[in-house]
């Protein structure tokens, strides 16, 4: 096996846009993990708190993130860190949005 690993985010998210799953994991590492989280406008996000440490980076749209009951505006080129156990979700889903989400250390979010 080679020593990385190479992904076109636009190719992951086209595979996925086909899938009837919000969040596909595309990468799993030792250390982290990494998937797009794909929510359509208008759709409401039923996370729940997390056993790993989190980073949202927005690709496209625009929403609204609430952690721990505060809430700010997030769009394209955000980065946001959300700690373990936090509890955080999107809402107020304006445009379709695309979220490359890298846990650490690998979480399984469905769990």
């Amino acid at each position: 096996m080679a020593g990385y690993q190479s992904f076109s985010l636009d190719a992951v998210e086209k595979a996925q846009s086909s899938s009837a799953a919000a969040y596909r994991e595309f990468l799993r590492r030792p250390g982290f993990s990494m998937g797009l989280y794909l929510l359509p406008a208008g759709s409401q996000d039923a996370q729940h708190p997390h056993s790993a440490d989190e980073v949202y980076t927005i690709q496209h749209g625009r929403a609204q993130l609430e952690v721990e009951g505060e809430r700010f505006g997030v769009g394209p080129g955000d980065v946001i860190s959300v700690d373990r156990g936090r509890d955080h979700h999107f809402l107020n889903i304006t445009e379709d949005l695309t979220v490359l989400v890298i846990f650490a250390p690998p979480d399984n979010p469905e769990a």
